[in-house]
Formats: C-alpha cells, sequence, structure tokens
C-alpha cells in the first residue's frame, strides 16, 4: 500500500520507484563499505601526530 501511495504521489510507475529504491539502496551499500574500509584503514595506520604539520603554515590567518 505505500508503494502504491508513492506511485501515486511521485507519479511514477512501480517500476520506476522499484528502480530508483534499489539503485539508492545499492548507493547506501557501497558508501557504507568505503565508510568501513576507511576505518579498518585508520585502525591499522593511524595518522601520525606530524602527519599534516606540513600544512599548518597554508592554512593558518596571517598576521596583520
Amino acid at each position: 500500500q505505500a508503494a502504491d501511495r508513492a506511485v501515486r504521489r511521485l507519479k511514477v510507475n512501480r517500476s520506476a520507484l522499484i528502480r530508483d529504491a534499489l539503485r539508492d539502496h545499492l548507493r547506501r551499500l557501497s558508501l557504507l563499505e568505503k565508510e568501513r574500509r576507511d576505518r579498518e584503514g585508520y585502525a591499522h595506520h593511524p595518522i601520525a601526530n606530524d602527519e599534516f604539520g606540513v600544512w599548518d603554515k597554508v592554512t593558518a590567518w596571517p598576521d596583520d
């Protein structure tokens, strides 16, 4: 029933609704997998304290 209501509200057919829902779901799964891999990578190779120190001068506000 919810799908039928969405079809009427969005003015698409059921196939389009399901195709778009599946595409969105697969995109979310892909994003979750990338986030999981990033977490694992940083857990195995944590950021060093001085890793981004080279950028401090570039990102600092200029002296007045």
